[in-house]
Formats: C-alpha cells, structure tokens, sequence
C-alpha cells in the first residue's frame, strides 16, 4: 500500500517525506484554503513547492466543471511538473474530462467518488486513481470501507489498471482497514501516519530496556 498525504501544509509533507514512507501528497482547495494559500498563482507556487519535496503523485485539483475548462485547467496543471496528477469531480463532464486528459499521457485522480457505479465509470474512462472518500460515508451511517472492498473486487473482476485510493480517512483504524481489503493507496493526515508508530507496550518495553540499561552502566 503507497501512503500519500493529504495536506498543503509543507512542514508536514517534509515530516512525512522525511520519515521515509512517503509516496505523494493529494491537496484540494479547502486543504489549501485552511493554509491561507488563496490566488491562482500562490495555489500553482505552492504545488511547485510541494512538487520540490516529494519524488511523485502530487494530485492538483482543478476547479472548472465543464469538460472544456476541466481539461484546459488540467492540461495547465500537468505542465507544472512530471509528477502532477491531475484531480478531476466525478460528474458526468469530469468523466469525459478523464477520458480526454488520459489519451493525452495526463494521469488522472477522479474524485468525490460514493459509488461502485462512479468507480466503474472512471476505471472505464481511464483515471489512474479513484479516490472514494470512506469518513464522509461513515458520518452518514453508511460503510466506507466496504466500498473499498466493493471496488478492489470489482476492478481485480475486469482487470482495471486504476488504483483505488482510499481518501477521508479519520483514523488509524481506518487506514489498517483499508490495507486489509486491499485498497491501493490511503491518504490521510500526518497525525494518521505517525500514529501508526505509537502502541503501549512498544513505550514500555523501551522503557525497560533503557533503564535495565541505566542500572548496568551507572
């Protein structure tokens, strides 16, 4: 499973990168709202600085919802660098968008996706990911990780290429789940990384052995 994280926030991509189990960063503009980055060109500086620290998959997410100005606006981001993927709504000119952006070597992040049925539209129209948002699900009572699973089988089914990449996820326990029913990507928040390093007894045992230690060297 590749770990993106989903922030504007650098420090955090740097930690993250820098812990070593980085592998992209996924950004909308509420992320970079909450970052103060506002303006068509501090949003295009700080996807370039972002693309300045990790090696890849930096998913840039366009604002246009007609499928001419969704590709033009995708076409743009892709020339910011190599690693751009391209982050497009799933509605029904996003899915053509998809298609268009794909046939011309531009991957693709279809998002906002609820549904099996919206996964299969986008496998079908060639997006390299299909970000289903699994904690917006589970706020209205409804299972979010077993869309996941619907999804992962549903694509081994047919052989689709696209990657599931598990988004809104709250949790640890979510991230674990997802990695159990074989989605391809999570991206979550840093606290969600880093919280999978923290467990009781790993803190005690350390614990013990440095003050065993301690007692043996005073």
């Amino acid at each position: 499973m590749e770990f993106f994280i989903d922030t504007a926030n650098l420090d955090e991509i740097r930690e993250a990168y820098d812990l070593g189990v980085l592998d992209g960063v996924t950004t909308n503009p509420s992320l970079m709202a909450k970052e103060g980055v506002t303006g068509h060109d501090n949003i295009i500086q700080r996807y370039k600085d972002i693309c300045n620290i990790v090696d890849d998959n930096v998913s840039a997410e366009v604002v246009a919802t007609t499928f001419d100005e969704i590709v033009s606006e995708g076409m743009n981001l892709a020339k910011i660098d190599d690693k751009i993927v391209v982050k497009v709504p799933m509605i029904k000119d996003g899915v053509k968008a998809i298609k268009k952006l794909t046939s011309e070597g531009i991957r693709t992040n279809c998002t906002l996706v609820f549904s099996p049925g919206q996964a299969i539209l986008a496998a079908k129209a060639g997006a390299s990911y299909v970000s289903p948002f699994i904690g917006r699900l589970d706020d209205i009572a409804t299972d979010g990780v077993a869309l996941i699973e619907q999804i992962v089988n549903i694509y081994q089914n047919y052989g689709y290429e696209t990657n599931v990449l598990a988004a809104s996820i709250r949790h640890t326990m979510h991230l674990i789940q997802c990695a159990e029913v074989g989605a391809d990507v999570a991206t979550c928040p840093l606290s969600v990384i880093t919280g999978l390093l923290k467990h009781p007894l790993t803190d005690s045992g350390l614990e013990k052995f440095l003050s065993d230690y301690r007692k043996g060297n005073a």
